[in-house]
């Protein structure tokens, strides 16, 4: 049974950074894809980032440059290092996990809570 936890959310002045973390239980072999989405009240959820098995990573173009992310395999847990943040990064913030299912072929996804980002003056 997989479960991921996320934290690190809060409010934080334009131009700072914030850490998200993302700790999944269980040993998670048949990794696919971990990611992180976002969504503002009234908006459509959209991918931040996402790091594959081989370690490949993608950005949106509104935080490429400025959001890292990483994931630490001993510790099943993967991260979001935000930098240099603006109003429009103002959102809930949730963890993907897309693991293989391999009995019967196809995939199966898990999601965070969601942890709440503010960026405000």
């Amino acid at each position: 049974q997989v479960q991921l936890v996320e934290s690190g959310g809060g409010l934080v002045q334009p131009g700072g950074s914030l850490r998200l973390s993302c700790a999944a239980s269980g040993n998670i072999f048949n990794f696919a894809v971990m990611g992180w989405y976002r969504q503002a009240p009234g908006k459509q959820r959209e991918l931040v980032a996402s790091i594959t098995r081989a370690a490949t990573t993608a950005y949106a173009d509104s935080v490429k440059g400025r959001f890292t992310i990483s994931r630490d395999v001993a510790k099943n847990t993967v991260y979001l290092q935000m930098n240099t943040l603006k109003p429009d990064d103002t959102a809930a913030y949730y963890c993907k996990l897309v693991v293989f299912s391999l009995p019967l072929g196809g995939t199966k996804d898990y999601w965070g809570q969601g942890t709440q980002v503010t960026v405000s003056a």
